[in-house]
């Protein structure tokens, strides 16, 4: 008896294979379909210079099923990439080379797969473009076997409104109830790391609505080009076809490579035996396995451009902090950009203190990828095992339990995410040495800060303490010298004063 042999598209492996894509169970599910929602909604706005504002309403229907809809200001979809957008996996704008927050083109379209799957209703997409004289309203389905969409409906009407954005709606099934305390926390997280953002979230018994902190926006991430020290023979191949054949071998690493110049080039070239002079035509498949070996290994790179990234920087890290966590001292260090593998990155901790943080027996680690809150896996995550391992917090003067939070953001073209959930960064060294140096150059400052606090208390118990025993003293030198008793009694407060003004004796 013979095997029958068919291939799977990627929406019916995804169909097959929703667990991967972090829809594990309905509780899961609810938080992954609001947190791939926001995430798009903020890269619609805050990419393209476009203040966030973002709704999010979730409804319990009385069929058993979940209403989740969220609607922004940002730039809008074309009416053509509609369809394509939410009923094709894998379509997208976001492969090429710069920081995003989604890379995969999956996790709108996972959404959409999964409340089909379970209600067997289309999204509802209504969307319209900058300076758009319509607005465009689409009910789509995804074909699985096929992966491709199947558009339901079509409603086109008049933009008098001059409004632009998207607003997503579609019927699932999730556990609401044991979602709620997950879903809360990403919106809180997400308006800390985005305290230029206004969002609002209504839900069965939970409102939740941040006013945005700050009118700036981070600079815009560029789009760059591969580093030589991250290439494999495949992308050397796929990037050699999309090349003219007659191009020679110096050229072609001048012009596909970020960092590489002329004699950069040549350099390397004599370095590793090559011809720079050889055309494209004439590489075999041998000359790229050597290609590619000697770029991972030549040490003459330059380092990765740090334009591809969009860091928030110190400022806007600290009044997120500030905004969300009410701590009564916050510091944030965005550190200098670094990389590993050929990936350029950017670590940024920020360290609250006191205040409404409740006191614990280890510090309130918040973790941030890309501008993304990870909730889950913590314990696996490097930014914990620094916080939790690494750091001798006595050192810095904290005895727990202490009301303290450390909030790390890493950024990068290319997160290393431990699993396709990408909820834990891994512990590559070069992000792991960054990390723990700026929680470090957070916690002196900690230090400092607690070393001030223990000289004013000090200063308190000093002044208050020897205060008790103005009125005898005054009297005895009164009754030794004859000065005025009330005169003595103002001078020797006075001198208190002064002294613990300057932080005791």
């Amino acid at each position: 008896m013979s095997e029958q042999y068919r291939q799977l598209s990627p929406s019916e492996f995804f169909y097959r294979n929703r667990e991967v894509a972090g829809f594990s169970n309905p509780t899961r599910a609810v938080y992954q379909a609001v947190r791939e929602l926001v995430e798009n909604a903020l890269d619609a706005t805050e990419m393209h210079g476009i203040l966030p504002d973002i709704k999010l309403e979730l409804r319990e229907e009385g069929d058993g099923s979940l209403t989740l809809a969220i609607e922004d200001n940002g730039i809008g979809i074309p009416s053509s990439e509609v369809p394509n957008v939410f009923g094709r996996v894998f379509y997208g704008s976001k492969y090429v080379l710069r920081q995003s927050r989604g890379v995969f083109g999956l996790g709108v379209k996972m959404v959409v797969l999964y409340a089909q799957m379970t209600t067997g209703r289309p999204v509802k997409v209504r969307t319209a473009t900058a300076r758009s004289k319509f607005v465009y309203e689409y009910e789509v389905m995804i074909d699985v076997e096929k992966n491709i969409p199947v558009i339901k409906s079509l409603k086109i009407s008049r933009n008098d409104s001059k409004w632009h954005g998207t607003r997503v709606e579609l019927s699932m099934r999730g556990n609401w109830v044991q979602a709620k305390k997950r879903v809360e926390e990403y919106v809180r997280r997400t308006a800390l790391i985005a305290p230029y953002a206004r969002i609002s979230l209504e839900a069965p018994d939970l409102v939740l609505r941040f006013e945005r902190s700050v009118e700036k926006l981070p600079p815009a991430p560029k789009v760059g080009r591969p580093h030589p020290k991250g290439v494999d023979i495949e992308m050397l191949r796929m990037m050699v076809e999309r090349s003219k054949r007659s191009t020679p071998l110096v050229e072609f690493l001048v012009e596909n490579f970020d960092g590489v110049g002329p004699v950069t080039a040549r350099k390397f070239c004599e370095w590793a035996g090559l011809n720079p002079e050889m055309k494209l035509r004439d590489l075999k498949v041998s000359d790229l396995e050597l290609l590619a070996l000697k770029m991972q290994e030549f040490s003459g790179w330059r380092r990765p451009k740090a334009s591809t990234l969009s860091p928030l920087g110190e400022e806007l890290l600290a009044e997120g902090v500030r905004a969300v966590l009410n701590p009564e001292f916050v510091t944030a260090v965005s550190r200098a950009p670094s990389s590993y593998g050929g990936h350029p990155f950017v670590v940024e901790v920020a360290l609250a203190y006191g205040g409404a943080i409740p006191p614990a027996e280890r510090p309130l680690v918040l973790r941030f990828a890309n501008r993304i809150p990870l909730l889950y896996d913590e314990g696996v995550d490097v930014s914990v095992k620094v916080v939790t391992e690494k750091i001798d917090w006595r050192t810095y003067k904290v005895e727990f339990p202490a009301p303290l939070a450390v909030v790390t953001h890493v950024c990068s073209t290319k997160v290393p995410f431990k699993g396709v959930g990408k909820e834990a960064v891994a512990d590559v060294p070069e992000i792991e040495s960054e990390i723990e140096a700026g929680v470090r150059e957070c916690a002196r400052r900690l230090r400092l800060h607690l070393s001030r606090l223990e000289r004013l208390l000090e200063a308190k118990r000093w002044r208050v303490t020897v205060g008790k025993y103005v009125e005898d003293v005054s009297r005895a030198l009164s009754y030794i010298t004859n000065y005025d008793e009330e005169q003595l009694r103002s001078r020797l407060v006075e001198l208190i004063r002064s002294r613990s003004s300057r932080g005791g004796r």
